[in-house]
């Protein structure tokens, strides 16, 4: 018989933690335009949130941030509608495979083999992306041209050379004409990666950087777009089946909605590369949160062998802290740089 999907206990102190997680997660949010989901999920999953319900609780708080975000861009010109919705159709069509592999897994190894496998995707997926965008960053600080404009690279040049008769679009982001086929996989995997662990923006953001050339205050800006067409379908696909808890969507919901307005802010003062930095930097911390975690999952599971109590705890408690440690972190990261981009500005009037 199916395991029943437990939701948690809310307490004062429970609903004060998740509001001042779902602030920290909007500051990222409208800060790098990845959703923020990569810093939401981990830590709901650290307060005991089943993996799915994390997830799936995610993807319904995100439409109507995500939203909210991508207006606020908008208005400072930084939004690429265009892209944002020929890449959010293939990505919804990710979104509902996605939530089927995520509701099977539930069936077949109940809460904990949801949670195991939301924690390895987390720490394959921030390992790769985050130690490529970090290098990005790092490369550009020691060449000193921090202030100087993005370019195209060399990959995004060749694609924009790729010329297929009947599908090509103007996109005002990178101000050229690129096949809308190239957008599918792109698309497809950002929420095919949502779905699974809520967080789409660590294909959707640095594909439109590298692959099409997108500036990156644009891409995440227009990643904000993609988000919202995602989290709509997918808040009702995983609804459907039992798995939404509207109690922490509506509380994350609340937190973050005062954060993405200041993140979105905050990046009209920060160079560009700042936003590779502290994308970088929050995901190699909450990688490590979910490392130490697993080895619990899998000894649950019968994987490996049964972990005495203690080891158990110690290790719940070290990836606990290293995810508060994460949100300080990234909201130190933001807040700092937000405050110093201001000061520039206020200085050069």
């Amino acid at each position: 018989m199916e395991q029943v999907t437990q939701f948690i206990t809310l307490d004062p102190q429970g609903i004060i933690g998740l509001f001042l997680v779902g602030f920290v997660g909007g500051l990222v949010s409208g800060f790098i335009g990845s959703g923020g989901a990569f810093v939401l999920t981990p830590a709901m999953m650290s307060m005991g949130v089943p993996g799915i319900v994390a997830v799936a609780s995610n993807m319904c708080h995100k439409f109507p941030k995500a939203m909210v975000g991508a207006y606020k861009r908008a208005k400072f010109g930084q939004v690429d509608v265009k892209l944002g919705l020929i890449m959010g159709c293939s990505a919804e069509v990710g979104v509902l495979v996605g939530a089927q592999v995520q509701q099977n897994i539930k069936l077949a190894f109940g809460d904990v083999g949801s949670s195991l496998y939301v924690s390895v995707v987390f720490v394959v997926a921030l390992a790769i992306v985050g130690t490529y965008v970090l290098r990005d960053a790092i490369k550009i600080h020691r060449a000193g041209d921090t202030r100087a404009e993005e370019v195209a690279g060399p990959l995004a040049l060749k694609v924009r050379s790729i010329n297929i008769p009947g599908t090509m679009v103007y996109f005002k982001s990178i101000d050229a004409k690129v096949s809308f086929l190239i957008t599918i996989p792109m698309g497809f995997a950002t929420g095919m990666l949502a779905a699974t662990i809520a967080v789409g923006g660590f294909i959707g953001v640095p594909s439109m950087m590298y692959v099409l050339g997108v500036p990156s205050l644009m891409a995440s800006a227009t990643e904000l777009v993609i988000a919202f067409v995602m989290g709509l379908g997918g808040s009702i696909k995983f609804a459907l089946g039992g798995f939404v808890d509207i109690r922490l969507a509506m509380i994350i919901l609340a937190g973050s909605l005062f954060g993405i307005q200041v993140g979105a802010i905050g990046t009209t003062y920060v160079r560009p590369y700042m936003i590779k930095v502290v994308m970088g930097v929050i995901m190699i911390t909450v990688l490590f949160s979910r490392l130490f975690i697993i080895p619990v999952y899998m000894s649950q599971l019968g994987m490996i062998g049964t972990l005495d109590a203690g080891t158990a705890a110690m290790l719940k408690s070290v990836s606990f802290w290293i995810m508060v440690a994460a949100l300080v972190l990234g909201a130190g990261f933001i807040l700092r740089a937000l405050w110093s981009g201001m000061r520039e500005a206020a200085q050069a009037a």
